[in-house]
C-alpha cells in the first residue's frame, strides 16, 4: 500500500470479527459483550495471525469510554436512585468494600504489593450496568421492584467508581506506582485536596453554566431542522467536554463525559440526544471491548488456572453472598436477595476502565489485566445461568433450611397494617397495587375525593414514607397471597393493579377472586395481546397504555372541532 492504513485495518478487523462473534454469542444466549471480547483476543498480539494496531485501538477505546460514560450520564436518574437509596447506598458501599478486601487478600497471597491489590480488588467489585440491564430486560424484571433495587445498586457502584477514577492518579505515588502524575515532594493531603478542588470547580461549572449553555446550544441547532447537525452537536458536547475537563481541570475523560450526559439529561432534548447518539455510542463501545480483548493473554488460563478460579469465585460467590446477606439484613425477601446477588455476579466496563488506569499508572501488573478480562469473560458468560438459577435456588433453600423459612416469614412491621388502622380502610376500600407514576396519580385522585384505599407496594422505604403521610400501606409483592390478605382484599370493593408487571398479574387476580369473588378489578398493561386476552376473559377492566393515550388525544381534538367549540388558530 502507498500509505499507512493501520486505522482502516483495525476498524475493519475489529468491527467485522465483533459482528461474527457477537452474533454467535447471541445465538448461544450469551451477552454480545462476550463476542466482542473474543474478537479482540483473536486480533490481539497474544494470538497467531493478523494483529491489529494496539496504539490505535487504545485511542479508539478512549473514545469508547467517553461515549459509554456519556450514555451512563444521559440515563442516570437521581429519582430512581433516591427511591431505593436506603438499601442501594449502604449495600453497594459495603459490598464493594467486601469484594475489594477479598481481591486484595488474594493479590497479597500471590505476592503483589498494596497498590496492585487495591486496583485489582476494586476492579472485581463493580458489576457491568450494560450486562445487568440486558439481563433484566430479557426476563421482564426491569420495571419490577427487584430490578429497580439492582439498577440503583449499580448506579451507586458507578458513582463510587467515578470518584475512584478521580482519586487514583493523585494517590498513585503513595501506592507505589511509577506512573504517578504528581511530585513526591507534595504532601498527600495537598494532592488529594487539589484534585477534589479541581473536580468541584468542574462540577460547579457544569451545573451552573453547562445546564444553561447546553440546552441553549441544542435549541439553536434544532431550529436549523438538520438531523446531522443535532447528532454532531451531541457528540461534540460529549467528547469536547470530556477533553476540556481533562485539559483544564485535570479530571479524567470518563468523569467529563459522565457530567456532560448528566447535564444534557436536564434538557428537554435529552431523549432525542440519547436516540441520535446511540449508534455512535454502540459502535465505539464495541471498539472499547474489542481493545480490552486485545490486551488479554489466553496463556493465563493455562499458566494460572487457580488464579483464574479464585477471581471467578470472588466475582460470582464472594460478591453475591455479601450482597444477598445485606439485602436480607434490610428485611427484604429471599427473591429480592437472590435477584440482586445474580445481578452482581459479573464484572464489565468499569472494571476495564479501572484496569486501564491502573496499568497506565504502573500500579497493576499485566497478569492482573489478563486475570480481570478472564474473570469478566467467564462471569458474563455464566450470568444467564446464574439468573436462571434464582428461583430454583430460592425454592431449594426454603425447602431445606429452617433459618431461611424463619427469615422469609419473620415479622415485619411494614408487612401488615397497624392495629390502629381505621375501619374504613378495612371494608369497602380500594386496594391499590403499585405506587409508581400511575399509582401515585390514582392515589392522589382517590384521596382528593375521600375514597379510602390501601397501597400494596414492594418498596419497603416507600411504604414507610406513605405511613408517615397517613396513608394506609403494606410492604410486599402482591403476587404473594399474604400481601393481599394483609391489605384486607377479602372485604375490599375494588382491586386496582397499577404496577407494570404483567407476569404476576394473573397470580394477583387468582388470589383476589379466591378471597373475594365479587371484587371488581381494574388493571393496566403495556401489551396489546395481554389486553385483548384479559378483555376476552372478562375478568377485569383492562386499560392498555397506548390505546388510552390515543383516546385522550382523540377526544381533545374532537372537542376542539365540535360545533360551538374553540377552533384552533390558523397559522
Amino acid at each position: 500500500m502507498p500509505h499507512d492504513i493501520s486505522l482502516i485495518t483495525t476498524l475493519a478487523a475489529g468491527f467485522g470479527l465483533a459482528l461474527v462473534f457477537g452474533l454467535a454469542a447471541e445465538r448461544l444466549r450469551l451477552p454480545a459483550l462476550v463476542g466482542y471480547l473474543l474478537a479482540g483476543i483473536v486480533i490481539g498480539p497474544a494470538t497467531p495471525g493478523f494483529v491489529a494496531n494496539v496504539q490505535i485501538a487504545a485511542q479508539l477505546s478512549e473514545i469508547g469510554v467517553m461515549l459509554l460514560m456519556f450514555g451512563v450520564g444521559l440515563h442516570f436518574s437521581l429519582d430512581d436512585l433516591l427511591a431505593v437509596r436506603r438499601i442501594a447506598l449502604p449495600g453497594a458501599v459495603v459490598q464493594m468494600g467486601v469484594a475489594t478486601l477479598l481481591g486484595m487478600a488474594m493479590a497479597w497471597s500471590w505476592g503483589w504489593d498494596m497498590g496492585a491489590g487495591l486496583v485489582f480488588g476494586l476492579s472485581l467489585s463493580c458489576a457491568s450496568t450494560v450486562v445487568l440491564l440486558k439481563a433484566l430486560e430479557t426476563r421482564g424484571l426491569l420495571d419490577s421492584m427487584n430490578g429497580r433495587i439492582a439498577v440503583g445498586w449499580l448506579v451507586v457502584e458507578d458513582l463510587a467508581t467515578v470518584l475512584l477514577l478521580v482519586l487514583l492518579p493523585p494517590l498513585a505515588g503513595v501506592l507505589g506506582g511509577p506512573g504517578a502524575t504528581t511530585s513526591g515532594d507534595e504532601p498527600l493531603w495537598w494532592t488529594v485536596s487539589l484534585t477534589l478542588l479541581q473536580v468541584s470547580a468542574f462540577v460547579a461549572l457544569m451545573l451552573i453554566v453547562g445546564r444553561r449553555a447546553l440546552p441553549w446550544l441544542l435549541w439553536q441547532v434544532t431550529r436549523t431542522g438538520s438531523r446531522e447537525l443535532f447528532t454532531l452537536a451531541v457528540v461534540t458536547a460529549a467528547i469536547g467536554i470530556a477533553f476540556g475537563a481533562a485539559s483544564l481541570f485535570g479530571v479524567s475523560f470518563a468523569l467529563g463525559a459522565f457530567f456532560a450526559g448528566m447535564v444534557m439529561r436536564e434538557s428537554e432534548f435529552s431523549h432525542r440526544a440519547a436516540q441520535e447518539s446511540l449508534p455512535l455510542r454502540d459502535a465505539f463501545a464495541v471498539l472499547f471491548f474489542v481493545s480490552i480483548g486485545m490486551l488479554f493473554d489466553p496463556a493465563v488460563l493455562m499458566e494460572k488456572p487457580l488464579h483464574v478460579l479464585g477471581v471467578v469465585a470472588v466475582i460470582i460467590l464472594g460478591k453475591s453472598i455479601a450482597a444477598a446477606l445485606l439485602v436480607i439484613a434490610f428485611r427484604y425477601p429471599l427473591n429480592t436477595a437472590f435477584t440482586v446477588a445474580a445481578s452482581l455476579a459479573q464484572i464489565g466496563e468499569f472494571s476495564f476502565i479501572l484496569v486501564g488506569l491502573g496499568m497506565s499508572l504502573g500500579l497493576l501488573p499485566e497478569e492482573g489485566q489478563s486475570l480481570i478480562v478472564a474473570g469478566a469473560l467467564i462471569s458474563i458468560a455464566l450470568n444467564p445461568l446464574v439468573f436462571a438459577a434464582v428461583e430454583p435456588a430460592r425454592a431449594w433453600v426454603l425447602r431445606r433450611s429452617d433459618l431461611a423459612r424463619r427469615l422469609e416469614s419473620r415479622e415485619d412491621p411494614m408487612a401488615a397494617l397497624p392495629m390502629s388502622t381505621e375501619r374504613r380502610y378495612l371494608e369497602g376500600q380500594v386496594v391499590l397495587v403499585g405506587y409508581g407514576r400511575v399509582g401515585r396519580r390514582i392515589a392522589a385522585a382517590l384521596g382528593a375525593r375521600g375514597i379510602p384505599f390501601v397501597v400494596a407496594e414492594q418498596n419497603r422505604e416507600q411504604v414507610e414514607l406513605l405511613r408517615k403521610q397517613g396513608i394506609a400501606a403494606v410492604s410486599g409483592d402482591a403476587a404473594e397471597p399474604e400481601v393481599l390478605v394483609q391489605a384486607h382484599i377479602a372485604n375490599a370493593a375494588m382491586l386496582v393493579i397499577a404496577a407494570p408487571d404483567p407476569v404476576n398479574t394473573r397470580q394477583m387476580l387468582e388470589t383476589a377472586r379466591a378471597l373475594n369473588p365479587a371484587i371488581e378489578v381494574v388493571l393496566r398493561t403495556h401489551s396489546e395481546e395481554e389486553a385483548r386476552m384479559l378483555a376476552r376473559e372478562e375478568i377485569a377492566r383492562v386499560f392498555f397504555g397506548e390505546e388510552e393515550l390515543a383516546k385522550g388525544m382523540t377526544n381533545h381534538v374532537l372537542e376542539r372541532f365540535a360545533p360551538g367549540g374553540e377552533q384552533p388558530a390558523r397559522a
